[in-house]
């Protein structure tokens, strides 16, 4: 039997290129894979969607804007959410339930106060129920809730708007850096 031996050449060559191609595409699934299955652990900068409900209500969400970014570990987020994504991979979703103890805690008795209506920005009138803003001197802003008005004094209210309720959290890994 007769070799041609341009042929022969022809077809190995053929052959290692098909073999180097499916080398190259299974080091991709490896590589894709290896990616798929990083999760989150302390230090790792994440972005999750999520949405917060609070008796039923919808009190916040990342739905119709950009996924909330923060690093894991650098207390960016309350304790309870930042637990809850550990060990999550991109992509996963979750729902859980945080205790006020692990969300925004409990109310601080120490945090009802009362003011005189003239300490209270010019131009208001305070009624129950309206959030007030205080600037503290690290540049945050803190809210106050106005619970009472009774002639001339004002009971504020300065524990988180959301200290002392149960949070339910919708979550979705989106990345893990």
């Amino acid at each position: 039997m007769r070799v041609n031996t341009k042929k022969l050449i022809i077809f190995l060559a053929g052959l290692m290129m098909a073999v180097s191609c499916f080398i190259g595409v299974s080091e991709g699934i490896e590589k894709q894979t290896e990616k798929e299955e990083k999760v989150v652990t302390e230090g790792n900068m994440v972005k999750v969607n999520y949405t917060l409900k609070v008796d039923g209500t919808i009190v916040d969400s990342s739905q119709q804007g950009r996924p909330l970014e923060f690093q894991v570990g650098s207390s960016q987020v309350i304790p309870g959410f930042e637990e809850a994504l550990v060990g999550m991979k991109v992509g996963e979703k979750k729902s859980f339930e945080l205790s006020p103890d692990k969300g925004y805690g409990q109310e601080d008795p120490r945090g009802i106060q009362t003011v005189s209506k003239d300490q209270l920005p010019a131009g208001i009138t305070p009624e129950a129920g309206m959030i007030l803003h205080a600037q503290m001197p690290n540049g945050q802003q803190m809210p106050m809730r106005i619970i009472e008005v009774t002639g001339e004094m004002v009971v504020l209210n300065l524990n988180h708007p959301l200290a002392g309720k149960t949070l339910n959290f919708d979550v979705e890994v989106v990345e893990i850096d």
